[in-house]
């Protein structure tokens, strides 16, 4: 287990002023997270892997032996330096591997939630011109209808047998290597390509350097009290394909050497949530604040007896009541982050080194230049409303959205990355959210772009025009909500809306499709023809 990049300290000021980011030049993904420890201890513990089969944990050696066979699989098929590889698959240690390979090529990464649908597979492999996906048999047949429309797309492998389309890849890893040198790589080369919610247009590539994962590191362990220590253990809910699941907690986790759950979850239950976190030592989890919310509800929690260290949060702000409930609970507490896929955990709290306010997203990380910023990037005084940013260099930050360098410009007002949240940052340093300056939708923890759902919702022979915001949920913070103008002789009854649920949920995925519709007879719209979101939240608000 390796020390933390922060060093502990007993106050705020104190652990800001003696923070020193590492002087990485040369730096790889795969070699932090996986070559050293199979070097100095390679029977430790990388992955706890949880399946109905059974409990069984991997090793640094085995991490490193599966990772290298699939790099030298995938250098067979031509996978060459800067190439993009899909993963689309679940938290299991096949995702590990596929990570830990592709980096090892200098190859650059591309997760996909295993609840996308085909419209948002089609898109993301067609945007980044991915040569190669790795994927399971359940994930195939969202792929098969947009295949021919994907050109770049030269080899499809599936880890469980071969299916119409894909190679198996099993009798490939048997035939190969398990010895892989992996590329010296500088710091600022691309390793990852993740994708945001698209909440302006289409969704956009944002690219990220192998620093990337250094740049995590204090927003990991500033929430998680300081990790690593020793005994800790990390497991989340999250996707790994999410920078929730993969940046705070599968790639920082196996570069401190801390120990990762991986268990693939079809539906969240917190009951099984709480047994599992027992059952297998759980010290550090990251649960978005729908997760905690469903845990909330459960009778007498206190009787699994599961011992948390560290509860860390992020996606929505946390209340007062939900603070109180877990240091009743877990006896600690819950600590906020916050970040976004370009710029990710640069704000956040935790609660021995400072007073936790409810409602703030906390103060911001050691080593990250964050302030609320006016129209011309100058930093607004305190309690003043404004944008909040970060200042670059950061290694956090990404180097730019994949093909579009006007994107990229448009994200900054000089040195200032701009966050796109309004917010404003208090007297004592606390930032506070105010709204977002986009229409993003925050559910379950998910960021949720309107446009993508629209233009899923428009491809309906039944559907005219469909506006989307979101909607108050008391346990999602958000849900989807569609106001849809029918087609001539289209139907709009609940067999209607259901039938438009499922059409979402088919070709995007099953946490964007839209849980409340309503018909609607016009649609109201700017003067140059663009759907006016606040007059459809002001009739949201009417119809509550």
């Amino acid at each position: 287990m390796t020390r933390g990049i922060v060093q502990e300290a007993t106050s705020y000021d104190e652990c800001v002023t003696r923070f020193r980011w590492p002087q990485e030049t040369r730096f790889n993904i795969a070699a932090a997270v996986c070559d050293r420890h199979a070097a100095a201890t390679p029977d430790a513990t990388a992955l706890i892997v949880d399946a109905a089969s059974g409990t069984r944990r991997v090793s640094f050696r085995q991490l490193q032996r599966d990772a290298s066979r699939l790099a030298n699989v995938l250098a067979s098929l031509g996978v060459v330096r800067g190439d993009r590889v899909a993963i689309h698959l679940p938290q299991c240690p096949e995702t590990a591997a596929a990570h830990v390979a592709i980096y090892k090529l200098a190859a650059i990464a591309l997760p996909l939630f295993s609840l996308f649908g085909q419209d948002a597979l089609a898109h993301r492999l067609a945007d980044s011109g991915a040569k190669a996906l790795i994927t399971n048999r359940a994930n195939l047949g969202r792929l098969t209808p947009v295949r021919g429309d994907l050109g770049h797309l030269r080899h499809v492998l599936c880890i469980d047998g071969p299916a119409d389309g894909a190679d198996d890849l099993a009798p490939l890893l048997e035939r190969a290597s398990d010895r892989c040198a992996t590329v010296d790589t500088h710091a600022d080369d691309p390793a990852m390509l993740i994708y945001t919610s698209g909440t302006t247009g289409a969704p956009k590539g944002a690219l990220h350097a192998h620093r990337v994962l250094i740049g995590h590191l204090p927003g990991v362990e500033v929430p998680h009290r300081f990790l690593p220590k020793d005994g800790d253990c990390l497991w989340t809910p999250a996707d790994w394909a999410w920078a929730g699941g993969l940046l705070d907690v599968l790639l920082p986790g196996l570069y401190h050497g801390v120990p990762v759950v991986a268990k693939r979850l079809e539906k969240f239950d917190p009951e099984a949530a709480f047994a599992l976190m027992t059952r297998l030592q759980v010290r550090n989890t990251f649960m978005p604040p729908t997760a905690l919310r469903m845990l909330r509800q459960v009778e007498d929690p206190r009787r699994f007896g599961c011992d948390l260290r560290s509860i860390a949060s992020g996606g929505e702000a946390l209340g007062e009541d939900m603070i109180a409930w877990g240091r009743d609970t877990f006896g600690l507490t819950i600590n906020e982050f916050y970040g976004q896929t370009e710029v990710n955990l640069v704000v956040g709290n935790n609660g021995d080194l400072f007073p936790v306010k409810p409602g703030s997203m906390g103060r911001p990380i050691p080593g990250h230049t964050v302030a609320v910023v006016d129209a011309e990037g100058r930093p607004c005084p305190p309690d003043t409303e404004g944008v909040i940013a970060v200042k670059r260099p950061d290694p956090v930050m990404f180097l730019e959205y994949w093909n579009r360098p006007e994107a990229t410009r448009e994200k900054f007002v000089g040195d200032w990355c701009l966050l796109g949240d309004l917010g404003h940052m208090d007297g004592d340093g606390y930032l506070w959210f105010k709204a977002r300056n986009d229409d993003v939708i925050l559910s379950s923890g998910y960021r949720i772009g309107p446009t993508e759902v629209e233009e899923c919702l428009m491809q309906h022979p039944g559907v005219s025009l469909a506006g989307v915001i979101g909607a108050p949920d008391p346990v999602r913070g958000e849900v989807v909500k569609a106001y849809v103008v029918p087609a001539p002789g289209a139907a709009r009854d609940a067999a209607a809306a259901k039938a438009l649920q499922a059409f979402v949920k088919e070709r995007l995925s099953g946490h964007e499709y839209p849980r409340e519709i309503r018909f609607i007879d016009e649609m109201p719209l700017t003067v140059t023809g663009k759907i006016r979101r606040v007059a459809l939240r002001e009739m949201d608000r009417e119809e509550r």
